[in-house]
């Protein structure tokens, strides 16, 4: 999907209107084009897709997206994404949860302590936060996982219907789960990386530590 996108697809479309409160959510870079913004998420290729591919949809979505924020250990203005979804008839929070796990244990390597938490996203409904247990400190606390234990890794839910009918997609024969994982903090997790501001620096000693 596009990083310079349409208001449209990165707000209207997820059941975020202009006047909705879930925009202060998210600090965005507006641009000077009309009705356009740098993408705070790739949940804006949702609609896209469904508007291309209808129904029964399997998609993986990975890139870049801009915030306005302050930094810290954890936080950056850029940083990378990766947007899951599904949508089928009659799919349940326990297929979301069980790609969830399956994924994490593919990546480390190992299985991975998580809970799943209650979290507001006007473009799913339920929704819920995964945490995972913070591989810096394995859950003692420290400044990436801001002393909790716990790192914020899934923002995830089932689909919220007026999402698949902006996608033209009929809600009452399907339904789905989504997903938006934050690639960057994934990494941290696994090469144990305690500041995100190293990932967009330039220092060479930093990116000759891992062989690719």
């Amino acid at each position: 999907g596009p990083e310079a996108e349409f208001e449209y697809y990165n707000f209207e479309a997820l059941n975020i209107p202009a006047t909705h409160p879930a925009r202060d959510m998210q600090d965005t870079f507006f641009l000077n084009n009309a009705n356009q913004v740098m993408r705070t998420h790739t949940s804006s290729v949702q609609v896209r897709a469904m508007e291309q591919y209808g129904a029964p949809l399997k998609m993986i979505v990975p890139g870049r997206v801009f915030r306005n924020e302050a930094l810290d250990a954890s936080h950056d203005h850029t940083f990378y994404q990766l947007e899951g979804m599904m949508i089928d008839k009659d799919l349940t929070i326990g297929n979301l949860l069980a790609v969830m796990k399956l994924l994490l244990k593919e990546m480390f390597g190992r299985e991975i302590k998580v809970r799943l938490r209650p979290g507001y996203f006007p473009f799913v409904e339920p929704g819920f936060e995964l945490d995972a247990e913070c591989a810096i400190c394995s859950g003692k606390g420290c400044s990436v996982c801001k002393r909790s234990g716990w790192v914020e890794l899934i923002p995830c839910g089932m689909i919220h219907p007026k999402v698949l009918e902006a996608g033209k997609i009929d809600s009452s024969k399907y339904n789905g789960w989504a997903f938006g994982m934050g690639l960057s903090r994934l990494v941290m997790m696994k090469y144990k990386i305690d500041d995100i501001r190293l990932m967009q620096g330039a220092d060479l000693r930093f990116l000759s530590q891992f062989a690719l």
